[in-house]
């Protein structure tokens, strides 16, 4: 639950160095939550970070750093621009945990050697290595048992260890450990990976810009750029920052940061991401975003905020290993002393069988198997445009039955242009300029192009005051002395009767796939404008595919039914025209009943849809109202995304129960052959440790972003 800070809070984030598994967030979010003047802890083993509002006038970090030191984790305070090395560190054995590695492997070896000297020497020598490796679990099980969580993993290794030292099988013992210290090495190396792949992302913004002054060009750092300020870009360079061009054209290679695999010309006036290469011209281009908030930064945000959401699936299993732990404790404990009690069985075989049994029992992979998978189809998402805002988005995405999409600037390039200017009781130049004024703050597909019309015709545009917009419906504003409105022929009857001949010509036009709008003195027509808006050349494509996976397409829009029925049937979808925002609600909200439903805009009007959807998908190019209110982004604007976001989802969820199956898989063959007698103490790690080897070098293929994405059999839901 969320907890309002207090005013003297600062939020703080850390890194947790350690924290590679979701029992550890879960032990490190349970200590914040107990500590003093801690609020709102969010806590992701995924990315191994900690962050938190404090008031350090009750707990002072150092102090909360210290508990967490005492649970047997690293903290280290956040930069505001780290720069990850994934695979330093000669693989992670540099770390403390590849120290331990190292250590008890010694040690085991050292062991070995004396036992073909001295076995007696020999025995101490597994007793020691076992003591070294079980010290750090030792510490964290007590830890949790302090925070109310005495049946942890920890705990079941820890007393599975021991008990096997007491019984003489120190041999075992020692291997048991080491075993389980190379499988959480491991796995934190495999977190590390799937984290790698987002974390690059900040190590593509140049550490440096030349930025143009008083007509100089001097090299500074890239961080200390400001909005308005402009910089220059040499050919092979990186966009320092978000902005817009203001001299030059040139081709620019946006991969890296929207997934879209060919150089983009772009010219004056057009935006560039910062992280994106200049591959042939020199540009210069106004800053538009400061380095914190500019496009990189934001995805490495969402990107963050994503893994810090659990699924579904995530959240069950968590619950399910709370019960799970103290029952393995249990039924070790009866298979330890119950045949020796009451059948007279030998106490040192079923003492023996009962360790494994802890061993056995442990929940590791079980609990890694939804988010490892869930944070590999983040990154590999993310590493192609398609930002997901959560393990819970994946899960419903691949139960989706119906995708709505809005039409301009979705299924069509949203670059809509005038085909027509008449004139009623004023000139057509004049209806167009006035209509320009107007629409002057509007960032509408539609107001944009009626504006770039009058700009072609180089007449002066008038300014306008107290400008609105009806949602759906109209633009209204000043212009001139005069009250005017652009808006639609519906828009335009509702205020006074068209005119047959008025209301013939606009049916004319509509006929022909435009979109009419109506310069009104309100109630008065002044003049029509008609603009014609070309589906996207991969949206028949995109279409095809999603009807080939079993899901159904269908087009709201608020534009008028003869320009919806052109692009639905060259599209060949269903298609609801002339909607208001109210008008989609209520229509998704009859799709809804029939399934899961995914609703796919970039407008303003569309950001209620968006929230109404099951998930809502945002084009790249959308609004920021439209961006906020979506569950996913499509950086690289297109529809053909929409596709590989379902694609992505399904094989997650594929990769889901594949990781689950092959946990308790694991587990229910050692468990047999354990209690037949077949195998011991260091096979039945292997039932945790191998399974978590297995689940996470089968969530890391959904990495390959091309396999993640590729077509499968669709799933059956």
């Amino acid at each position: 639950m969320s907890v309002t800070p207090t005013p003297s809070s600062s939020e703080l984030c850390y890194l947790i160095e350690g924290m590679d598994c979701a029992e550890c967030a879960q032990k490190i979010e349970a200590l914040v939550g107990r500590t003093p003047g801690a609020f709102n802890p969010r806590v992701t083993f995924s990315t191994q970070l900690l962050r938190l509002d404090l008031d350090e006038s009750r707990t002072h970090r150092e102090a909360l750093e210290a508990a967490i030191r005492r649970l047997g984790y690293e903290p280290r305070l956040r930069s505001p621009n780290p720069s990850p090395t994934p695979q330093a560190a000669l693989f992670g054995l540099k770390t403390r945990q590849g120290r331990l590695v190292l250590g008890s492997g010694a040690l085991l070896g050292l062991a070995f050697l004396l036992g073909w000297v001295e076995p007696h020497l020999a025995h101490w020598g597994y007793i020691g290595a076992t003591l070294v490796g079980i010290e750090p679990l030792a510490v964290r099980a007590w830890g949790s048992a302090r925070l109310g969580n005495p049946f942890s993993i920890n705990t079941l290794v820890t007393v599975a260890a021991l008990g096997a030292v007491l019984i003489g099988a120190a041999a075992e013992s020692a291997v048991v450990v080491f075993l389980f210290a190379v499988g959480e090495l491991l796995e934190g190396l495999a977190a590390q990976r799937a984290r790698a792949g987002i974390q690059a992302l900040a190590s593509l913004t140049p550490k440096t810009a030349w930025r143009v002054e008083g007509g100089q060009v001097r090299e500074v750092p890239a961080e200390s750029l400001r909005i308005g300020q402009v910089v220059q870009v040499e050919p092979g360079g990186r966009v320092p920052a978000d902005g817009t061009i203001l001299s030059g054209h040139s081709a620019f290679d946006e991969s890296a940061v929207t997934g879209e695999s060919l150089p983009v010309s772009k010219g004056i006036g057009q935006t560039v991401y910062a992280g994106s290469i200049n591959t042939d011209g020199v540009i210069t281009l106004r800053v538009d975003r400061n380095p914190q908030d500019n496009t990189l930064a934001r995805i490495l945000h969402l990107v963050e905020e994503a893994q810090e959401s659990k699924a579904p699936t995530a959240r069950l299993i968590d619950r399910f290993s709370r019960f799970y732990t103290p029952g393995v404790l249990l039924v070790a404990l009866l298979v330890a002393v119950v045949p020796p009690l009451l059948l007279g069985a030998a106490w040192h075989e079923w003492l023996y069988k009962g360790l494994a049994l802890l061993l056995i029992g442990c929940p590791c992979a079980l609990v890694l198997s939804v988010p490892a998978a869930i944070t590999s189809a983040i990154s590999a998402g993310a590493r192609q445009g398609l930002l997901i805002k959560g393990g819970a988005v994946l899960e419903t995405l691949a139960s989706t039955r119906t995708v709505v999409f809005d039409k301009t600037g979705t299924l069509t390039l949203g670059q809509p242009t005038v085909t027509d200017v008449l004139g009623l009781e004023l000139p057509a130049a004049e209806v167009l300029r006035l209509a320009a004024a107007v629409e002057g703050g509007s960032a509408h597909p539609l107001a944009r192009a009626i504006r770039e019309k009058a700009e072609e015709a180089q007449g002066p545009i008038p300014p306008s005051t107290n400008g609105q917009a009806i949602k759906g419906k109209a633009a209204i504003a000043q212009v001139e002395g005069r009250t005017l409105a652009v808006g639609s022929p519906r828009y335009a009857a509702e205020l006074a009767p068209l005119e047959a001949p008025l209301a013939a010509q606009i049916e004319g036009l509509e006929r022909q796939g435009k979109t009419v709008v109506v310069l009104m003195n309100p109630p008065k027509p002044l003049g029509l404008i008609a603009l014609r808006d070309e589906p996207r050349p991969e949206a028949a494509r995109a279409l095809a595919e999603l009807s080939a996976l079993g899901l159904r397409s269908v087009m709201l829009t608020g534009d008028n039914a003869h320009a919806a029925k052109g692009i639905a049937a060259t599209l060949e979808l269903e298609a609801s025209a002339e909607l208001m925002p109210e008008d989609k609600l209520r229509r998704i909200a009859q799709l809804q009943s029939r399934g899961t439903v995914v609703m796919v805009g970039d407008g303003i009007n569309d950001a209620p849809a968006l929230a109404q959807a099951d998930v809502g998908i945002a084009m790249g190019s959308g609004t920021e109202v439209a961006l906020e209110a979506a569950d996913a982004a499509l950086l690289h604007n297109s529809v053909q995304g929409v596709v590989g976001l379902i694609r992505l989802s399904r094989n997650t969820l594929r990769i889901i129960v594949q990781n689950i199956a092959l946990a308790l898989g694991l587990k229910g063959l050692f468990l047999v052959t354990t209690l037949l007698g077949l195998t011991g103490l260091w096979p039945a790690v292997l039932a945790d440790t191998g399974a978590t080897a297995l689940v996470t070098a089968n969530s890391l293929r959904l990495l390959r972003s091309r396999e993640a994405l590729a077509p499968q059999n669709p799933v059956k839901h």
